[in-house]
């Protein structure tokens, strides 16, 4: 299976670039690709245009830009799935350093008859840490056609499968799949979870 990582994003709050924020000894980035190297068949990273990504694991790694120029993770996941090679895709931010490779697998191993499956906390859903498969990219299409950036207007328009909290938290009770870094207090924290390795 592929895995596609969203890098696009601008990281004004933190004041420079969510993926080459370092973490420890590595980036951001390269704790998302080391988590789903176990996973993947293809890694692809998505980025705006003319942004350089660097990563150690240039094995599997493949890099392209975001095909509208758009600020919604809709135009990443799009980009993404076009460059695909397989039909079905984890799809995950690039600032989300402690994903359970557990979840990402159970998530994977129940995709067959959907087009999307996400997980749902009462009532949020985490769309960057889910599963889409191809047929999601004409549904795509259409929505950014009609200027319609709202990630949650595609899964009504698709075949979704909820992953309810009971089933993720045999994987992760902490919900730290979905921790991701927006500002420098995000930062901090994973930083401190990572030196107490309570992420593992």
């Amino acid at each position: 299976m592929t895995s596609i990582i969203l890098a696009g994003g601008k990281s004004s709050r933190l004041g420079r670039d969510k993926a080459l924020q370092a973490i420890g000894d590595k980036s951001l980035l390269q704790w998302v690709i080391d988590r789903l190297i176990i996973l993947s068949s293809e890694i692809i990273v998505v980025t705006a245009h003319g942004k350089a990504i660097p990563c150690s694991s240039a094995t599997r790694i493949k890099t392209v830009a975001d095909i509208y120029p758009s600020k919604s993770p809709l135009v990443g996941i799009y980009s993404g799935l076009m460059a695909s090679a397989s039909p079905r895709a984890i799809v995950v931010g690039c600032d989300m350093p402690f994903l359970s490779v557990g979840l990402l697998k159970y998530m994977a191993q129940i995709c067959s008859n959907f087009d999307i499956v996400i997980p749902q906390i009462e009532d949020k859903l985490e769309p960057l840490c889910a599963v889409y498969s191809k047929n999601c990219v004409a549904p795509i299409r259409w929505l950014l056609e009609q200027n319609e950036l709202k990630i949650s207007r595609l899964f009504t328009l698709v075949k979704a499968k909820y992953v309810e909290k009971d089933e993720i938290n045999r994987f992760d009770p902490e919900h730290l799949s979905f921790f991701n870094i927006n500002s420098k207090t995000d930062l901090g924290k994973a930083k401190k979870l990572v030196a107490e390795k309570e992420w593992l």
